[in-house]
This record gives C-alpha cells, structure tokens and sequence, in this order.
C-alpha cells in the first residue's frame, strides 16, 4: 500500500477538500484525485463522494480512516526508530554492576533528552567488537587485548581504570585491614566461580595470579552474586576481588567488608569501542563525557596487565606485547557461562 496515497487520504479526510489538501502537503489538486483514485483501485471501494461542498467520507472511507491514521504513526515511529538522534543509542556495559553502567547511568543524569538502551551481550572482546561492526550495537565497554587487531572501521579509546577492592566477611583475617597490598593476597583463597577460561577478563586474572602469586579458584557452581556473597558473609577464609565502583547490596546481618587493594594498585583498564562513521549524535556527546571524566590510572604505584590498550592507537596497528600464558597458581580452570561479576571488567 503506497504511504503517501494514504497520508493524502488522511489530509482530504481532515481538510474535507481535496484543493486544501494539496496545499497542505504542497502538491496540486490532480496529485491529489490521482492519489486517492490510486488507493481506491487498491482497495476495492470508493474512499470520497464529491459534493458542492467538497468530498465527504463514504461509509467505507469513515471505516478506513482510523485504520489509515494508526499506518502513518506505525511509518513515523519505523522512521524515528533508525534515524541517527532519534532512535536510542544502544551500549553494551557488559554488566550492570560494574563501573561502565554506572558512568553510562551518571552520563543519563547529565543528559536526560538522550534516550539509551542499556544492554549486556555476555560476550568477549572479539564477540562484542563484532556486533559493534555489525552494527548490532552502537558502543561496547572492555579491555582490548595488546593481541587484539582492531578492523579498520572500529575505534577505541581507553576511558577507565577501575581499581580492585577485596570483597569479606567479618571473621576473614583481612576484614579489619583499611588496605591491602596484592602481596598480602598470597596464600588467601580468592573465590571467582564461573570465570572464563578465555579471553580478556581470564588473561587479566592470568597476569595478576601470576605477578603476585595469587590463588584463584574458579571452581564450583554458580548459582549469582546473591549466593556468593552469602558464601562469604559467612567465611573465615573466603575472598573475592571486586571493583572499585562496581554496586553491591546485601543485608546489614553479612557485614561485607569492601577492603581497597593498594601498594601497588592493580587497575583493570577498559576502552570504549565504536564503529568509526557512526552518525548518531549521541554517541559523540558521549565519548566527550567520558573523555572529560576518563579515570586514568592514578600515579606511578599502580599496576596495569602488559596488554593494556594504549588510548588513541590507530584502528589496524597492532601491538606486539604479549601476555604470558601461566596458569594461576592452584587453580584449575573450569569455563562457564551466566557466572557472577568476577571484579573489574568482568561480567555478564
């Protein structure tokens, strides 16, 4: 059914002239009859009946008018749903505990006229950077892997270096330290069931283990964030490693202790990623937010993985450092999805 013979049926119906209706629409009468005479061929029935006065609505005209009406605000919003700045711009945070959705949320409080569709993909770096050039999503959140190439249409930008806390219970021995160093760790079990055994998050945890002889256990069920801090809650020897403003509630009976992890500080850091062309105009207020806000990783007693991605290096150049294959200490990598919010960057 051709749209504008339907839009000129709807101006004739409103204006009950069909010379008012063309210049409405600001074209001539005879567009005018030839459209309506079009859509009446379609339709089978006769939409007008011409008097002295103008055209009136036949009893098929009267049924077809509501009809007509409802396929016009059907076309409008098809329209506004793929225009650049008038369709939501759609982010992958990875998850919505960690740092990306709450500087996606605080950019919302500073732009409520943008609308944003939050969503989380559960996957990699590879997987997300793929729906970003695919045009699934607009923009994704993730640490870039020094292996990683990017294709030449995607761009990223590092925006985030999220600090670690220790996550424990009141009778762990480290919940009544105001800090500890990643050395202090050694030999205390730190709890991540369900992290995966490939890619970025797992070869950050890899590198972490590794540098400062941490065990980590990624074993057992994962039954949500919910269950593991009960775990905890209730452990003299159970720890987990969080970010710094990744959002956690439980109640005040579990007396969680969020113990920062300093001296030196692992930071995990995180790019934003996006197809370079992108029209929406949203997405380019966005970048400068987070630019104005980038969390850069704070003085020299800091430590970042070797694959870290450089913020501003080129699409397609490739770096060449490389991060060690060790295996954590202790530990026996079992993959999984669904699994809880392993710390910084991770998720589902």
């Amino acid at each position: 059914m051709d749209l504008d013979a339907v839009r000129t049926f709807a101006a004739a119906a409103d204006a009950g002239q069909f010379q008012e209706a063309a210049a409405e629409l600001s074209i001539t009468q005879q567009a005018v009859s030839k459209r309506i005479a079009a859509l009446e061929k379609d339709l089978g029935v006769r939409l007008f009946t011409r008097t002295a006065r103008g055209a009136q609505l036949t009893i098929d005209g009267q049924a077809f008018l509501p009809h007509a009406r409802e396929l016009l605000r059907v076309a409008e919003r098809a329209d506004a749903s793929v225009r650049p700045g008038r369709r939501a711009l759609r982010v992958d945070v990875v998850n919505r505990r960690v740092v990306s959705a709450v500087l996606l949320q605080d950019f919302y409080r500073t732009h409520p006229e943008i609308e944003l569709d939050i969503v989380t993909l559960d996957a990699n770096v590879d997987a997300a950077i793929a729906a970003v050039e695919a045009g699934t999503i607009d923009a994704t959140f993730h640490g870039v892997p020094a292996r990683l190439r990017l294709p030449e249409a995607i761009k990223a930008a590092g925006v985030i270096h999220e600090p670690h806390e220790l996550l424990v219970g009141p009778r762990h021995p480290l919940a009544g330290a105001r800090a500890v160093a990643p050395a202090q760790l050694a030999g205390h079990r730190i709890w991540m069931p369900g992290l995966a055994a490939r890619g970025e998050v797992a070869d950050y945890y890899a590198e972490l283990a590794a540098t400062f002889g941490l065990t980590i256990d990624m074993l057992g069920p994962v039954f949500g964030n919910e269950a593991l801090l009960d775990e905890i809650a209730d452990s003299a020897d159970l720890a987990t490693l969080v970010g710094e403003r990744s959002r956690y509630l439980w109640p005040d009976s579990y007396d969680l202790r969020r113990v920062p992890v300093r001296d030196p500080a692992p930071v995990y850091p995180m790019s934003l990623i996006w197809r370079q062309g992108n029209p929406h105009p949203a997405l380019a207020a966005l970048r400068d937010y987070l630019e104005a806000r980038r969390t850069a990783a704070p003085g020299d007693n800091v430590w970042t993985p070797t694959w870290e991605q450089r913020a501003g290096r080129p699409s397609g150049d490739e770096i060449t450092d490389t991060v060690p294959q060790v295996a954590h200490p202790g530990t026996s990598a079992i993959p999984r999805s669904g699994s809880v919010d392993p710390g910084p960057g991770a998720g589902s």
